[in-house]
């Protein structure tokens, strides 16, 4: 079990720091199915599956954003003057994200994941600019529509334990950004919404569902120890390939890697 989160976290560190995934969208299906496969569904575990999944995805993305954002400052693609007035609303809108994450059965959080996924592939698909090439420079957003944005994105991503990068990198390329800018300043933006989201994941969840030994509230530590190794192994390969790759490849990699991920969802 441990070799295979091993891998997968070395995988999830790859798109973390080419794609600004944050891990969750490699995380959250591996750990739920494992979770139900080692656990069964009928144990306080496997009850939990998908709480603890996203919770300890979550927690991953905290020393997985942190070492991608190191890496992207060293090869100055991260801009961070479009960065930094998301910042506290991105946090807030994770705390608000994980508290409802908790309320919410798995079987809710499951789906509202596939739905997600479903319509941001929809729409960078069939709507204009997200496939098309960058422009320069990029447009701006009103200082209401930044908040709006901001707990939108944190909300959503500390909902389903992904990070912001499925709603930041199409906010940023339909703003003009190329891919490289666009996946680098996701890593930024998934660090506090990491740090405020398992915070609220632990905190709220801490008495309400015991989950036993090497648990802190739904995050599981040994799986978070397991990843974040694998993590910075992946971030280590990935990261000579910072913005070497073709813009439009870029982006289709990106969909197609969006498009794996909700099929594995859908028929787990």
């Amino acid at each position: 079990m441990y070799l295979l989160l091993l891998l997968f976290g070395c995988l999830a560190g790859v798109t973390t720091v080419l794609f600004g995934f944050g891990g969750g969208f490699v995380v959250v299906p591996l750990l739920y199915v494992m979770l139900m496969a080692t656990h069964g569904a009928g144990t306080v575990v496997g009850q939990n599956a998908m709480h603890v999944a996203v919770a300890t995805s979550t927690c991953v993305m905290i020393f997985g954003a942190s070492l991608a954002t190191l890496r992207h400052q060293r090869a100055g693609t991260v801009i961070w003057q479009e960065v930094r007035p998301l910042l506290i609303y991105v946090a807030l809108g994770a705390m608000l994200g994980a508290a409802a994450a908790i309320s919410l059965s798995g079987a809710w959080v499951r789906w509202a994941f596939v739905v997600y996924l479903a319509i941001t592939i929809l729409d960078a698909v069939l709507r204009p600019g997200f496939m098309g090439e960058a422009s320069a420079p990029i447009r701006p957003m009103g200082r209401w529509t930044t908040a709006a944005v901001g707990v939108g994105i944190g909300a959503v991503a500390a909902l389903l334990g992904v990070g912001g990068s499925v709603m930041t990198v199409p906010l940023m390329r339909r703003r003009g950004a190329n891919m490289s800018a666009a996946t680098a300043m996701a890593n930024p933006l998934s660090l506090p919404m990491a740090l405020a989201g398992t915070a609220t994941y632990v905190l709220l969840s801490w008495h309400a569902t015991p989950l036993g030994a090497g648990y802190a509230g739904y995050v599981d530590l040994w799986a978070f120890l397991v990843l974040a190794l694998g993590s910075w192994l992946g971030i280590r390969l990935a990261a000579p390939w910072i913005g070497r790759i073709p813009d439009r490849l870029h982006a289709q990699v990106y969909l197609l890697l969006l498009s794996t991920v909700l099929m594995t969802m859908v028929m787990v």
